[in-house]
Order: structure tokens, then C-alpha cells, then sequence
């Protein structure tokens, strides 16, 4: 039986509660994915963390590298490090992208995701079919702010607890 994953998984909610950081190294694997490595050497995927960290009470992710974490009806990606607003956010049709501290969120199934730690300000891009109203919500399920398709723009992330792309 493998205990790394479990075990690294253990660390990062751990380092995640507390408020803390680990220092890390990163490191290419066989298979071309980038893990990185705690000083103790368990090894975890960064952006599975963050995943971990924002999606609050969803299923695990169908499929996860060290570039993208796929789950049913949502596909997060590290945004480019240079500055990006709404016009530079590639979206396909049919989806609702955002950027949030530093990870690109491509929402594509209806239903009420629940969110946490989604600060600052970040462009977006509703690409969804004509007239469909994405709605972003409070800490309380009131609506905080909505948006119509097709609508791109920059929004504040302080504080939305939930959101519903269709």
C-alpha cells in the first residue's frame, strides 16, 4: 500500500489549516508530470492543492498533473505570470473562465460550485450561449453580483463563497 499520496495529502490540509507554508522543491517525474517535494520528501502536486484549497465539499478530481486538475464540469490551469485581463483569457464557447490568485478556473457543467479563499481581483470571460446568467454569491447565498453572456471583464473574488455559472 502506497501511504504517500494520503500522507502528502495529510500535510497539505495540515500546512492549509494552520495558515502555514511548507518550503518545497519541484521536480520533473518519469512521466512528465511536476511534483513537488516537502522537505521530508512527500511528494505533492501543487495544483491539486489548490483545487484541494478552493473547492470546498466536491468530489475529488476525475484526472490530475502537475499543469491541470480536471473534474466533472470544471478544468483548472496555472494562469500565465505576466499581467492578463479579460481580453487575453482564452474561454471556449460555452464556458464560464476566471482567474483567480494565479489559477485559471473553466467552468463548463451547471450546477452550484462551492468555493473558499478566492481573493483579489481577477479577469473573466462568460463565452457561455447567448443570455445565460452566471451568478456569484455572498457568504450568506445572497446573489453578490451576476453576469450575462457573452460578457468579459475584471471582477473582485472579496468575498465569493459560491457561484453558478448558468
Amino acid at each position: 500500500m502506497n501511504i504517500a499520496k494520503p500522507a502528502a495529502l495529510f500535510l497539505a490540509a495540515t500546512a492549509l489549516l494552520a495558515g502555514s507554508t511548507v518550503a518545497a522543491t519541484a521536480a520533473d517525474t518519469p512521466d512528465g508530470t511536476r511534483v513537488t517535494s516537502t522537505p521530508d520528501g512527500i511528494r505533492v502536486n501543487s495544483l491539486q492543492q489548490t483545487a484541494d484549497q478552493v473547492l470546498t465539499g466536491h468530489p475529488k478530481a476525475l484526472k490530475s498533473t502537475a499543469d491541470e486538475v480536471k473534474y466533472d464540469g470544471l478544468t483548472l490551469t496555472r494562469a500565465p505570470k505576466s499581467k492578463l485581463g479579460a481580453q487575453d483569457l482564452a474561454c471556449d464557447y460555452g464556458h464560464l473562465c476566471m482567474v483567480v490568485r494565479g489559477t485559471k478556473f473553466d467552468f463548463y457543467k451547471c450546477q452550484t460550485w462551492t468555493v473558499s479563499n478566492w481573493t483579489g481581483d481577477g479577469p473573466f470571460t462568460n463565452n457561455q450561449t447567448p443570455g445565460t446568467v452566471a451568478r456569484f454569491y455572498n457568504q450568506d447565498g445572497s446573489v453578490r453580483w451576476t453576469s450575462t453572456a457573452y460578457e468579459a471583464g475584471t471582477a473582485s473574488w472579496d468575498p465569493i463563497w459560491s457561484l453558478r455559472p448558468c
